[in-house]
């Protein structure tokens, strides 16, 4: 069970990120989850809520929720999938867009401000780390 401290290491970083980012998003007046869902359509094509589901990584119920409020709000919309119709397209409105291009630069400078106190070096190792955690689960 030698993995047992990097687990606890790994799931204390992440609740450490979420500490440091979620004040500042929510300052933007969004959710972890909608900024989440805002910043992966920016400048994106419009995609299927599955397609959305895995790029986020935000379960299909909670993800339902939180399109419904940003639709609501005018910041994304739905369309009809030309290819299936059993599914739809979901991208940025122009609103959306605007959103999106205004909170998501500041947001990345925002944590630039603690991802610089590690070198390239240290960036490096902790990418190739994590890419290794991910690819043997």
């Amino acid at each position: 069970m030698s993995f047992l401290p990097v687990l606890r290491n790994l799931v204390s970083a992440y609740q450490a990120f979420e500490r440091y980012s979620a004040p500042d998003v929510r300052a933007m007046g969004l959710t972890m989850t909608q900024f989440d869902v805002i910043a992966t359509l920016g400048n994106q094509p419009p995609m299927t809520c599955k397609e959305l589901g895995e790029k986020t990584l935000v379960t299909k119920g909670t993800l339902t929720g939180v399109l419904e409020r940003l639709e609501a709000k005018a910041i994304l919309e739905r369309k009809a999938n030309p290819e299936d119709a059993r599914s739809q397209m979901i991208g940025l409105t122009s609103k959306g867009q605007q959103l999106f291009e205004k909170i998501f630069p500041a947001h990345l400078k925002y944590l630039e401000k603690a991802f610089q106190k590690l070198s390239p070096e240290q960036l490096k190792t902790l990418q190739e780390s994590l890419k290794a955690l991910e690819e043997i689960f």
